[in-house]
């Protein structure tokens, strides 16, 4: 099933997500130092994606 052309974005841009999926919250917060190999993946904090 296609897309109607006016609910396509225009492919050359690019938005910037502002809800990361659990694996990238994990990578955020290992980035931190707020997260360690053995935590618990559920009830990660809220983080803000790096701008």
């Amino acid at each position: 099933m296609s897309q109607h052309k006016s609910l396509q974005g225009s492919s050359g841009i690019v938005v910037k997500r502002n809800v990361l999926k659990r694996f990238e919250r994990v990578e955020v917060l290992k980035k931190r130092g707020q997260w360690n190999e053995g935590d618990r993946v559920l009830g990660l904090r809220k983080t803000k994606p790096d701008v």
